[in-house]
């Protein structure tokens, strides 16, 4: 099965039909057919966004997109309190 991307918003939706689907079916295999994904993807997605809503999904991605730059600043922050560390040694 060839892998393609889903955004947040694509894979809640899918989980609630899938729900839905479950109440129905009550065969996960099943359900995982028709969404053409597997168990594995399916049991990933569950513990991952399982009771989220899309609201939720696209504050999730708001919050990802505002922590790269607070990642990127502690990044080159760090070389700089190696180098202090090693001065306030007295190893220099």
């Amino acid at each position: 099965m060839k892998q393609r991307p889903h955004t947040h918003e694509q894979v809640i939706r899918k989980l609630a039909e899938g729900e839905s689907l479950l109440n129905q079916v009550h065969d996960v295999a099943e359900a995982c057919r028709q969404f053409e994904i597997t168990q594995s993807t399916c049991h990933c997605w569950r513990n991952q966004y399982g009771g989220m809503k899309a609201n939720d999904a696209k504050r999730l991605k708001e919050l990802g997109k505002q922590n790269t730059p607070l990642k990127r600043i502690v990044v080159n922050q760090a070389p700089d309190n190696d180098r202090l560390r090693y001065v306030a040694e007295g190893k220099f």
